[in-house]
């Protein structure tokens, strides 16, 4: 049986985290080509002050790059290049404050606020939750199943334990996976393969590094897979019935 609602025309299509991925990588992409732009401008220029200008100007773009023009059309040149559109729960754009909210709360989650899509009804993240917003499809002629999903169907009908107990042992779970991360981490230190240095003093090398991303990465994993599976009423505590 799908989880999902079938799709008709009119319908939402809120887009996947590999689409989103996308989406923000071209934005980075783009964030990176003018701040080097501005690098080498700024050392070809003979005057402190306008250097100076010039780099306050970059560090402004930068700041309300993603604001004004979530606020304005909808998304920034990545969501419109992946056919993304960022829109209000009342189906229109954001306003400026919470669009400058919602770019204040996906920086300074980071990737943690990505952890909800899955769990989610609409795919999501954290700062769109607290900002009510999804992320869509722009124009549904020119996207394809695998970049979307329509509203779960996983969250309706009876049997499923309350949200206060879903929540608190959800809650129990990532605290034990957070105790487990410490004691793998105590594990490479004590075996050699995640040096001291690196662990204590951020003095790493290639392969400290190497290490260290995997683990996070492997961190992130599963939080977003106990914080799903949690959600969706599947954990032993809380399943559904």
């Amino acid at each position: 049986m799908s989880l999902t609602a079938p799709t008709t025309p009119d319908m939402p299509r809120y887009a996947r985290f590999s689409r989103r991925l996308r989406a923000m990588f071209l934005d980075w992409t783009l964030a990176m080509a003018l701040m080097f732009g501005a690098l080498i401008l700024a050392s070809n220029v003979e005057s402190d002050l306008l250097a100076r200008v010039l780099g306050a100007a970059v560090v402004l773009i930068l700041l309300l790059y993603e604001p004004v023009l979530v606020w304005r059309g909808g998304g920034t040149l990545g969501h419109a290049w992946t056919n993304l559109r960022v829109v209000a729960d009342d189906g229109g754009n954001l306003s400026f404050a919470r669009s400058l909210g919602r770019f204040v709360l996906k920086s300074l989650l980071g990737w943690y606020s990505f952890l909800s899509m899955a769990a989610t009804r609409r795919n999501q993240a954290v700062h769109d939750l607290l900002t009510r917003s999804t992320v869509q499809i722009r124009d549904p002629a020119k996207a394809i199943a695998s970049q979307f999903i329509t509203e779960r169907r996983e969250f309706d009908g009876a049997g499923r334990p309350s949200g206060l107990r879903r929540a608190a042992v959800t809650l129990a779970y990532l605290a034990v996976c957070l105790v487990l991360y410490i004691l793998a981490l105590d594990l490479l230190l004590k075996t050699g393969i995640l040096s001291s240095a690196c662990f204590y003093q951020s003095m790493c090398n290639g392969g400290d590094r190497i290490v260290d991303f995997v683990a996070a990465i492997m961190l992130l994993l599963v939080l977003a897979s106990v914080i799903t599976l949690g959600w969706r009423g599947q954990l032993l505590g809380a399943r559904k019935t």
